[in-house]
């Protein structure tokens, strides 16, 4: 039964896409490894790819002063979108045509009034399928959540009920048109489900989009959406940020508002999940952060801190990048003594080292409190129910786990007790202790007075997962756990005549062999390969002006 379900599902979702908009003979991922570029633009109309290349905040600008309308700008992200759902599975929910009538509206306001309707006037937002959009379903991949709130029938709540943050964006004047794919669960490194099957990296169709954001990653890394919103507990914008070659911030717990959204163990508090945008450059994602808290979230969310956008934080960085306020100073971390990473991630961190030096800024060699002990912590967190939560949705249904999610939730075992929680509670508050206590001690390795900045770190020891090859998450987790604000750049692409695999590689254990044993410069070759900037806990005005600082330099080489 739950095939024919999820079938008639996935059905329903691909009969919403125009048919002058479908691709008559889709190729497979060996006859067309990257669909970026002139591959997909070969669809489009030259007004549509002056639209989809642009990022959200030019976009902003177009439409807020009538130059572009509301209408032409969503009408070419939805065309973009649909190409990209038949190419890489990315679309969880499909209301185009609910866009095109709220994009008209924007543009008969705007002539009326002369003013736009917020920030994001007229801009197309993508969503992950955790946020409810009135309309549509939100099935987080689960088969048993079809028709349903949450799994749950007779609510009043499916298609009616929206989270608090598509009611802040459409105030900021977002068109919302489409949710995005998401892993079964959310809790895997790559994004598979039983409806819409496994999500694609657009750059390299032998690898992984990521997880769990895998479809924001995706549709953003070909260009079918300017900005999109994913979510974040061990890694979950970042991964397929840095593995679609795109921009993503994790901001730290109780920044922006996360009430009202589907989840998976909702209730651990331990380690909260924290939602944060996706985009095509690192503007966009000032612009993303600075429209949401301008809606005041903290005055309808209990759990976000009313913490306004400083700019102040912003300038500090602005100045020192320009020498007048003395130097930055950058921590580099390149291997946390558990898994070592590819040699297209060394090479990516390398470059970046090499541009921090000729900015002129320093470096200190990031030698931290044991990040075993912070994957162990962070990991215990991801099993205090011992997958009640997530197997109770699989019982709806009756469909099967998909084998990356099985490894972690396929066995019941007994819940952790209120003792054990609270012990694991104390862990991580000392390790946090631990962390901040090192990073204090940095100021006096720095040379400009104060601690290290940011951290230059990999986001995970491949360029991207293979499929069924997603095995160690610990280089983004440890950030989940301490709380801090990360923010991913692109940095490079693999290329399979520098990137040789490693030669006499002596691993430490069977997890860093098996791991290394997945690079194949052959299959990786043209490949995005990214890094993320690790700052302090609420930095995410400066981590932003970091990224910028950086991504805008490596244009630059």
């Amino acid at each position: 039964m739950w095939k024919q379900a999820a079938s008639r599902k996935a059905d329903s979702v691909n009969a919403l896409i125009p048919h002058e908009w479908r691709i008559p003979s889709p190729p497979s991922n060996q006859e067309q490894v990257d669909i970026t570029g002139s591959y997909v633009q070969q669809f489009l109309s030259a007004q549509e790819i002056e639209i989809t290349e642009a990022d959200a905040a030019f976009i902003a600008k177009k439409t807020a002063s009538g130059e572009w309308t509301a209408v032409d700008v969503t009408k070419a992200f939805c065309h973009r979108a649909a190409l990209a759902h038949q190419l890489l599975n990315c679309l969880h929910e499909i209301f185009f045509e609910d866009a095109i009538a709220h994009a008209q509206k924007l543009d008969e306001e705007l002539a009326s009034s002369k003013r736009p309707a917020g920030p994001l006037h007229g801009v197309p937002v993508s969503l992950k399928d955790q946020f409810h959009v009135r309309g549509v379903d939100t099935t987080m991949g689960y088969v048993g959540w079809i028709g349903t709130f949450q799994g749950e029938v007779g609510t009043g709540k499916d298609k009616v009920f929206e989270s608090e943050m598509v009611r802040e964006l459409r105030a900021a004047g977002a068109v919302l048109y489409c949710k995005t794919a998401v892993p079964h669960t959310l809790m895997s490194g790559e994004t598979i489900n039983n409806i819409i099957g496994y999500v694609w990296n657009p750059k390299n169709r032998n690898l992984s989009a990521g997880g769990s954001s895998g479809g924001e990653g995706a549709l953003i890394g070909l260009k079918g959406s300017p900005l999109g919103f994913g979510t974040d507990i061990g890694g979950s914008i970042r991964i397929p940020s840095a593995f679609c070659g795109v921009f993503g911030i994790r901001p730290s717990a109780g920044r922006l508002p996360y009430e009202g959204m589907a989840n998976s163990m909702d209730g651990q508090n331990s380690i909260l999940s924290v939602v944060g945008p996706l985009a095509s450059s690192v503007q966009s994602l000032r612009l993303a952060v600075q429209a949401i808290l301008a809606q005041q979230p903290w005055l309808h969310d209990p759990l976000v801190l009313e913490l306004p956008w400083r700019s102040k934080e912003e300038q500090l960085i602005l100045d020192a990048a320009k020498g007048a306020t003395g130097r930055l100073a950058f921590g580099v971390f390149t291997y946390d003594e558990v898994v070592a990473i590819h040699p297209p991630v060394a090479r990516a961190v390398d470059i970046v080292v090499k541009t921090v030096e000729k900015l002129g800024h320093e470096l200190v060699q990031w030698k931290p409190p044991s990040h075993d002990r912070i994957f162990q912590i962070g990991l215990k967190t991801w099993f205090y129910d011992s997958g009640a939560d997530v197997q109770k949705a699989f019982e709806l249904s009756g469909e099967p786990q998909a084998s990356q999610v099985s490894s972690l939730y396929g066995a019941k075992g007994r819940p952790m007790d209120a003792v054990q929680i609270a012990e694991n509670n104390v862990l991580k508050r000392e390790i946090q202790k631990e962390y901040m206590d090192y990073w204090n001690s940095t100021q006096d390795q720095t040379g400009t007075g104060r601690p290290v900045d940011a951290i230059i770190a990999p986001c995970a020891p491949f360029a991207a997962a293979r499929p069924n090859g997603y095995t160690y998450v610990g280089y983004t987790l440890f950030v989940n756990v301490l709380d801090y604000t990360s923010v991913v750049i692109p940095v490079t692409q693999v290329d399979k005549s520098i990137d040789k695999a490693l030669d006499n590689f002596q691993p430490i254990s069977e997890l860093d062999k098996a791991t290394q044993a997945t690079y194949d410069p052959d299959i990786y070759d043209g490949a995005h390969v990214s890094v993320q900037l690790v700052g302090r806990r609420l930095q995410e005005e400066k981590m932003l002006a970091i990224a910028e600082l950086l991504s805008d330099a490596l244009a630059k080489t």
